[in-house]
């Protein structure tokens, strides 16, 4: 299972981590942690350091009702990031968490090797012919609207065949504007209540059924906090038990606040495997 990142094949059939690291104010864990360009680098080099594959950059909080972020306010946080990580490590493989075509061409331009759309090409246009002509490795998320409504959005009469229909309306889609390498996100806390993201777990194995590689992002999530009790803060050990449970139902990618401990999980998870 081979995806093509800036020229170098990468191969996720032995699961690989994603670390997250977010250039907002307002991100719903980390939010305004990394002010500068020192903050930026020593946390980067800590992913790598402890295993990341790759590194998820994000300009503009998906969180549920997150404020919203001009298209210039999103590139000016994110392309001097992605440019100062590329020169610092120049085999980094950046993911870009963005919705937005012109954001996803200004950093793969700037060296970025990976789109991750939360919203599957629906809130612009141009973002999938945009992937399709940059040949590069495209992420595509489960949602319903977007940030600002997508709480109000959690009704379904059967969840994971609305979602496999979605995927497939999708992939076709992607596959009409020549984007070879996909990724499908489940979309945990996205448009979905606490109980259907754990059904929606419960089950991910059927989206087997698209032959793509499946990427988890439950990391530190409302899913897990709200359910115990506690805080983002706290979620930590909820998080590894449950990036263990998306191993077990086939995800590929663990996008992760916490690079060790899922580089541990996986790590475990493997050797359970051999």
């Amino acid at each position: 299972m081979l995806i093509n990142c800036k020229g170098r094949l990468t191969d996720i059939s032995s699961p690989k981590v994603m670390g997250i690291l977010n250039c907002t104010p307002d991100s719903f864990f980390d939010g305004g942690k990394y002010r500068n360009e020192t903050q930026l680098l020593q946390q980067a080099e800590k992913m790598l350091t402890d295993g990341a594959t790759f590194i998820d950059l994000g300009a503009y909080s998906s969180k549920p009702n997150a404020e919203f972020v001009s298209e210039d306010q999103e590139l000016q946080r994110i392309v001097p990031v992605v440019e100062l990580l590329v020169k610092h490590f120049p085999d980094v493989l950046l993911s870009i968490d963005t919705f937005r075509a012109k954001v996803a061409e200004a950093c793969i331009l700037s060296g970025a090797a990976i789109i991750n759309d939360i919203a599957a090409g629906h809130l612009d246009d141009a973002m999938l012919p945009t992937v399709g002509k940059l040949k590069v490795p495209y992420i595509m998320m489960h949602m319903r609207g977007n940030p600002q409504t997508m709480v109000k959005l959690t009704q379904y009469n059967d969840i994971i065949k609305e979602m496999l229909f979605y995927f497939s309306d999708r992939i076709h889609a992607a596959r009409t504007h020549g984007i070879d390498d996909i990724i499908i996100d489940p979309g945990f806390g996205f448009a979905k209540t606490l109980a259907q993201n754990y059904e929606v777990l419960n089950k991910m194995e059927l989206f087997d059924i698209t032959g793509l590689p499946l990427l988890a992002g439950v990391s530190r999530k409302s899913m897990i906090y709200k359910l115990l009790g506690t805080t983002p803060k706290e979620a930590l050990n909820g998080t590894s038990v449950l990036n263990t449970i998306a191993l077990t139902k086939g995800a590929k990618i663990l996008r992760v606040h916490d690079v060790k401990e899922a580089v541990e999980t996986v790590k475990i998870f493997e050797q359970l495997k051999a």
